[in-house]
């Protein structure tokens, strides 16, 4: 990489801030074309190769370099298993749309937010300005008139109400909590990320709702899953309510499904983009919705989909059915989470 490397970073987004390291205060460059991001599924570690060139420079030298006047990013933010990849590569096939999809350092920023590691010891307004500055250097494009949208990781969206402040622009993906736990159920590998993120999201659920609504030791299995749902959907409802001013657009994945060309239409339309039907309907016909978004080399489709949460419905049935009696219990005990409800039933 180019000890010049400010003047790249400054031309366009072909230097990825990848990674951060926050206690040396240090920002990971990679080096990143414009196919290379509309094909990765994840910008974290999981696409570095020996090929991809790196290089590790001060976060006072990047937030040094004269950025140009760049409007904000506009964002995917979601609850996760509910298709967002699969949205956001579908967008990303129109031309003025980069597609970010997970950057691993607004991971790191949610994790200070949530943990407030005291190794870091950052204050409020400094959480703030850190966050200012990613944003900044995130909404950076190859063309004049391409416009960044970034799908954030689920474990981002506690950082959702800032990064959508004044008049922020999103799309929320979600599913009802029945098809959301059938979805989770369905897979052993979605089993396992709900039971090793089940402390994690009792804490965020505890710091939304004031009180604990359990431990990790008395959950069952449909439980740990249904807290993903819980977690998230409170959280985004919590982002909406703060930002009144932002321009948000709910939108249910099954519903998505039975619908896709209209519904890719309307996104694109809410994102300020014009996507013909005739191209959304060639879109959705198209390798993008065959394959498994985050793994597009193996196939995957709407119908596989279906059979596989039929299935998982079937084999759960009780637990889901004793899980959804649950939540409506903690309903009644917490508005926000009565709130939550209502949002899935209602902003599809």
């Amino acid at each position: 990489m180019s000890d010049d490397w400010q003047s790249f970073f400054a031309k366009d987004a072909s230097l990825f801030p990848h990674l951060a390291d926050l206690q040396k205060e240090q920002v990971l460059l990679s080096t990143m074309s414009e196919a290379a991001f509309r094909q990765a599924s994840f910008l974290d570690q999981r696409i570095f190769t020996p090929d991809l060139q790196r290089q590790v420079v001060s976060w006072a030298d990047v937030a040094s370099v004269p950025l140009a006047n760049l409007p904000k990013p506009q964002y995917i933010f979601h609850i996760g298993h509910v298709g967002s990849t699969l949205i956001s590569r579908l967008l990303g096939e129109i031309d003025s749309i980069l597609a970010l999809r997970e950057p691993a350092i607004l991971r790191q920023l949610a994790d200070v937010r949530i943990n407030n590691p005291a190794e870091i010891g950052w204050t409020g307004d400094e959480q703030a300005k850190r966050l200012d500055q990613v944003e900044h250097w995130l909404s950076r494009t190859f063309h004049p008139d391409q416009r960044v949208m970034i799908k954030a990781s689920s474990f981002v969206s506690p950082l959702a109400q800032d990064l959508l402040a004044g008049s922020g622009t999103a799309l929320f993906l979600v599913a009802s909590r029945e098809r959301y736990l059938q979805t989770i159920l369905a897979g052993d590998a979605s089993k396992q990320e709900a039971a090793a993120l089940t402390e994690l999201r009792l804490k965020r659920l505890e710091q939304h709702l004031g009180q604990p609504v359990g431990t990790m030791e008395q959950l069952t299995l449909a439980q740990t899953s249904a807290l993903g749902w819980l977690c998230e959907m409170v959280t985004l409802c919590d982002a909406e309510k703060r930002c009144p001013d932002a321009d948000i657009m709910w939108m249910d994945f099954d519903h998505f499904l039975n619908q896709p060309a209209g519904k890719l239409q309307s996104a694109a339309d809410h994102f300020g983009r014009s996507l013909p039907l005739d191209q959304a309907e060639k879109l959705v016909s198209g390798p993008i919705m065959t394959s498994y978004s985050k793994a597009p080399e193996y196939d995957y489709s709407a119908s596989l989909r279906e059979e596989l949460l039929a299935e998982a419905g079937k084999i759960h049935a009780d637990d889901i059915r004793q899980t959804l009696l649950w939540i409506d219990q903690l309903a009644r005990q917490h508005p926000k989470v009565a709130a939550a409800i209502a949002t899935a039933e209602t902003k599809r």
